[in-house]
Order: structure tokens, then C-alpha cells, then sequence
């Protein structure tokens, strides 16, 4: 195993993944980066936190990259397709955040040999760990779910209009997972009282898209939380105030929520219906 990519066992069949939550960069790479903060500020902050209840009542398995989503994006078609066409996105190495603020000094983007490299190097391992603890625990329980964990700030102009729904449910127009399981999670956020999409901007990124296969037993879901959820968002994203620091509270009323939605990714009627 990788030392970049982490593992986190466990005998349900739930595997979560984390491939945001990383903030790593190699040495060799930091200083063509405008700036370190520049190039760590897109990460999902604080998701492992927020989703940790999941291993130790759950039973769920987590498989997470340290490396930041800017060196390389595991959630990215390794083929470089954009997920959404016609719509602002960042690549599979990104080369702006997004907000378009560039990301490298000039002339150090990676060029085509170098992105096939860091494909080999993150990416690869990262899905190949994905692959095999899905590939494992379907064996045992005949169906998994792939429980895709994101999260970014509510407003974020350059790719969609005014705020983000607090829930956002990815399953590619339902193609990537059971009815069931679409239908109930969205009863679950609906009945929080917050507000909630399902298949809207955030349908799902290249990861639930290419694992789900519900006909096969194996059923993926994106959830993408709007950071507002779990911490107090700065009226302006600098480098003195953003990250902020996880709310407990506003934490923990947020939990209440992904627990049933969790609970639903374990009920195998669902994934039948």
C-alpha cells in the first residue's frame, strides 16, 4: 500500500471515500505553486473529522489520498474529459482553483508527460485501493455501496449561481445506483429541514460514475456538502481566514443527518428496490 494512500478496514459493506481531503505536496513540487495556500485551498476541509463516527458505529471502510486534489484529482476522468461540459470545472490537474486564480508560476504548469506521471504515481494507486476493498467486501456481502464524501463553500460564482443546496446528491441521473437507495437518501436530507438537490450541479464526479453498477451489486452515491454545514464560512476567503475551523455543534447537527443517510447505504432492501 502506498504510504500517500490510507485504508481504514472495516467489515460492512460501505466503503466511503475521501479524495479531497488531502493536502500533501511533494517538495519537488511546492515551489511551482503560486503559493502553498493557493494550490491547498480547494481541499474538502475537515471531512475525515466529520465522517469519522462512520468506522467505529457504522463499520464502514475509508480509503483517502494525502496528495492535494492540485498536484492530481483522483475524482477527474484520468482520460482528462471534462465531467461537466460547457460548465466551468478544474482537470485533472488543475491549473486554476475554482475561483480561476491561477494555480502555478508561469511556464510551471505539467505538461503531457508529466500528468501522465502523476496518473501513475497518485491516481492509479488510490483507485487501485478503491477497487480492491470494493472487490472485497461485495464478495462477502454480495452488494456494497461506494459513499463518495465531498464538500466546498457555498458560494462559489465561477461554477454555479448564487448558494449551493446544503445536501447535493450525485448518481448520475440515478444510473449509479438502486432507486431504493437515490430515493431515500432524499427523504433523508429533505427531512433535515436544509436544503437539498439531487442530481443537480454535483451529479457525480468520475468516481461514482465509473464504479456504480447496481445491476452488478456494487451501488455509488456522491454526497457533496456545502461547507456552511460544519463550520462558519468567512465573507471573504483569504489566506488569514480560510480554512476555518470545524464547528462542533453545527458539526454535530450535521451527523445526525449523514448517519441516516449511511444507515440507508446499509440497508440491503433498499438496494434492491
Amino acid at each position: 500500500m502506498s504510504d500517500f494512500v490510507r485504508v481504514t478496514r472495516g467489515k460492512a459493506p460501505l466503503v466511503i471515500g475521501l479524495p479531497h481531503a488531502g493536502t500533501d505536496i511533494h517538495d519537488a513540487l511546492i515551489d511551482r505553486f503560486v503559493s502553498p495556500w493557493l494550490a491547498r485551498k480547494d481541499a474538502d476541509w475537515w471531512i475525515p473529522a466529520l465522517y469519522a463516527f462512520a468506522v467505529e458505529t457504522r463499520g464502514a471502510t475509508i480509503v483517502e489520498t494525502a496528495v492535494s486534489r492540485s498536484v492530481i484529482d483522483v475524482n477527474r476522468a484520468p482520460s482528462g474529459a471534462s465531467l461537466y461540459p460547457g460548465q466551468a470545472t478544474t482537470g485533472l490537474c488543475p491549473v486554476t482553483t475554482f475561483d480561476g486564480e491561477l494555480l502555478y508560476r508561469d511556464g510551471a504548469e505539467p505538461d503531457a508527460d508529466e500528468i501522465a506521471e502523476r496518473r501513475a504515481t497518485w491516481f492509479d494507486p488510490y483507485h487501485a485501493a478503491l477497487r480492491a476493498e470494493l472487490d472485497r467486501l461485495k464478495a462477502i456481502h454480495g452488494q456494497v455501496v461506494l459513499y463518495d464524501a465531498h464538500s466546498i463553500r457555498s458560494r462559489i460564482p465561477r461554477l454555479f449561481e448564487g448558494e449551493l443546496p446544503q445536501f447535493n446528491v450525485g448518481t448520475d441521473g440515478g444510473r449509479t445506483c438502486a432507486p431504493g437507495l437515490r430515493a431515500a437518501i432524499a427523504v433523508i436530507c429533505a427531512d433535515s429541514g436544509a436544503s437539498h438537490i439531487v442530481d443537480g450541479r454535483f451529479r457525480g464526479g468520475w468516481t461514482t460514475r465509473h464504479y456504480g453498477d447496481p445491476t452488478n451489486g456494487v451501488h455509488a452515491v456522491q454526497m457533496e456538502l456545502a461547507t456552511r454545514g460544519y463550520l462558519v464560512e468567512p465573507d471573504r476567503v483569504d489566506e488569514m481566514s480560510w480554512p476555518a475551523p470545524l464547528d462542533e455543534r453545527r458539526a454535530n447537527d450535521l451527523r445526525r443527518t449523514l448517519s441516516r443517510a449511511l444507515d440507508a447505504c446499509l440497508d440491503q432492501g433498499l438496494l434492491a428496490s
